[in-house]
């Protein structure tokens, strides 16, 4: 006779400032080389975190730790208020969602397939998957190429089919890894509008960028990462600074109000 297990207890909803996901004072190794020293970081309900930093500076580990896929060699990162190493791994799906920096499968599903292993932790009916994943991949601009093998598709466009299907999981954190590193420009645009509309609805998300300037446009909260440390954390008007970030960066940086908006530029200092 096989027992079956009871469903994990998808997570009650957030209230907005409800902290999702926090590192405290975490330090984490890879080999023998500390990636991260005394972090700490918070991701509430309601806001868009975007984490940013020069190559190397522990930008990937950090949003690997927070997702419970890398385990720290000290402090704790709590997934809803409880240590993540206390979670299963179908709890988890219920309440974090992770898109990696790179999508490969080994096998020629459709995109509309790979959308759709989004609903997996899901006891869904039927007709509620297919509205989720038709909703998922619209919101993305993929559904004109719902029935196309992933593995023929463009870098672009897998990036978005993969972000389809994290959007598909519907989980109250969302965890994305450079989510604009392969789009053009709109697509760009579209995927920062669709992590504040997430936060609006009450959900926390995390997003490792390089573009300061979208960091600066769309982010509620900005975490500066230097050499596996927080440099700052705040809303980006308070931490974008030119001194703070050509220092980090090792680069002169220009920050300068929008002429029309106010909003703020920010731009690599050049003399062609």
């Amino acid at each position: 006779m096989r027992l079956l297990r009871p469903l994990p207890t998808p997570p009650a909803p957030a209230t907005p400032g409800d902290v999702l996901a926090e590192a405290e004072s975490l330090l984490v190794r890879l080999g023998d080389r500390t990636v991260l020293h005394d972090v700490d970081v918070q991701a509430r309900s309601g806001e868009l975190l975007a984490l940013v930093g020069p190559n190397g500076a522990g930008k990937s580990t950090l949003l690997a730790a927070l997702a419970a896929d890398l385990p720290p060699a000290a402090g704790v990162v709590r997934i809803h208020g409880r240590p993540a190493n206390e979670w299963s791994a179908p709890e988890l799906a219920l309440r974090r969602a992770v898109l990696p920096q790179s999508a490969a499968l080994s096998f020629p599903f459709s995109v509309e397939e790979v959308v759709r292993m989004g609903r997996a932790p899901h006891a869904a009916s039927p007709a509620e998957d297919d509205r989720v994943v038709a909703e998922a991949m619209a919101a993305t601009d993929v559904t004109a190429f719902a029935a196309r093998p992933f593995c023929a598709l463009s870098g672009g466009e897998r990036a978005r089919v993969a972000l389809a299907r994290v959007l598909a999981q519907r989980a109250p954190l969302l965890l994305l890894d450079e989510p604009t590193a392969a789009l053009d420009v709109r697509h760009q645009e579209s995927v920062l509008r669709l992590c504040r509309d997430r936060a609006r609805q009450g959900d926390a998300v995390v997003v490792v960028l390089h573009d300061l300037a979208l960091a600066a446009a769309y982010a509620h909260w900005v975490a500066i990462l230097c050499a596996g440390r927080v440099a700052a954390d705040g809303p980006p008007s308070e931490v974008f600074g030119e001194r703070l970030l050509s220092e980090v960066y090792d680069q002169p940086i220009e920050v300068l109000p929008h002429p029309r908006t106010g909003a703020l530029l920010i731009t690599p200092e050049r003399n062609p």
